[in-house]
């Protein structure tokens, strides 16, 4: 897809929102948005163990979405206020279609990786060749930005690699993968690691070539921000409570991870991908291996969002350059 025709889309639907009522202690009802990914393990584990309710917060949507591309265009409806959301996507809404959020707090580092078919993919430079068939998301997405990366890294030819990607979403590149139609993939986890599972090999994560890449964040509106910071507040504190747990827990982290994942693809994924999902179960097992290669933590570095952002305007992904300074408020992370 064109970047003129994917801004123009991004643009048409993302829109201001307002809130979406209030609860019976007079709480401002929010909307919460997650990826169907461990990336969000905090917010998976903070709902499981109902902290988000004992905070006092009082959520009238939660919802999970595929890819951070859609979870963005969820920011537009006027029962979503808050998202833990991949960086790029968020710096896409911002940017592009000027949503008001602000970046209060990270979620975690890494979290992508490139997974082959050891049996056709044995270095970087065979990604290359004709016959190799690689499979990424769509333009503009953080896995699609790794992709320009490690192209960039290696020095890669991109013309030649980027006209035989086949933009598909992280479960279809999985059903992909096991119907034998790609020999290398670009893939967030936990799909990444699922990908091992059908015999693929990990070539690289996104450590090997952008270190200290921030991998999500967590979003919220700016009149969030403005008419109730206390629920800012309160969100932020239980997303580094879960956090700690989960750094404290792994193993019960991924068994709660992985019942989690297990209810919510019934409703998020496509049919044929959860039919996927569903045989190999995203056992706690898989979330293990896929956890251990993020690290989790609610610190954020400036540097690190305006690294990505300009690398973005290098991409021609975003319109324009500006400060990381416009979309973080980190003022609630306090000395964290």
């Amino acid at each position: 897809m064109p970047k003129r025709i994917l801004v123009l889309l991004l643009a048409g639907l993302l829109t201001l929102i307002s809130f979406g009522g209030y609860g019976e202690k007079g709480v401002p009802a929010i909307g919460m948005a997650v990826e169907f990914m461990d990336h969000a393990a905090c917010a998976y584990v903070a709902q499981d163990k109902g902290w988000f309710a004992e905070a006092g917060l009082n959520l009238s949507a939660y919802e999970s979405y595929v890819t951070g591309m859609a979870l963005a265009s969820a920011l537009a409806r006027g029962d979503i206020q808050v998202a833990y959301i991949c960086l790029v996507p968020a710096i896409n809404a911002y940017a592009n279609a000027g949503v008001r959020i602000k970046i209060v707090a990270g979620t975690h580092r890494y979290g992508y990786g490139l997974v082959v078919d050891p049996n056709k993919v044995k270095t970087i430079e065979d990604l290359e060749r004709p016959d190799v068939r690689i499979g990424c998301v769509r333009e503009g997405g953080a896995v699609d930005v790794l992709l320009h990366k490690v192209m960039d890294v290696y020095g890669l030819d991109q013309d030649r690699i980027l006209s035989k990607v086949r933009r598909m979403n992280p479960p279809s590149q999985i059903l992909a993968i096991k119907t034998g139609q790609l020999d290398a993939a670009f893939l967030p986890e936990q799909w990444a690691t699922m990908a091992e599972e059908l015999g693929f090999k990990m070539l690289l994560t996104s450590q090997d070539v952008w270190p200290e890449m921030q991998g999500s964040v967590l979003v919220v509106k700016e009149e969030l921000i403005e008419e109730h910071p206390e629920i800012v507040r309160a969100l932020v504190e239980v997303t580094q409570r879960a956090t700690d747990w989960v750094n404290q827990h792994p193993d019960e982290a991924a068994v709660i991870m992985a019942q989690q994942l297990s209810v919510t693809g019934e409703k998020v994924l496509p049919a044929k991908a959860a039919e996927v999902a569903a045989k190999f179960e995203i056992t706690p097992e898989v979330l293990l291996r896929s956890m251990g290669r993020l690290k989790y933590t609610i610190a954020i570095d400036p540097s690190t969002v305006q690294e990505t952002i300009d690398y973005m305007v290098h991409l021609g992904y975003i319109r324009r350059a500006f400060p990381a300074e416009e979309i973080l408020d980190l003022s609630f992370l306090g000395d964290r």
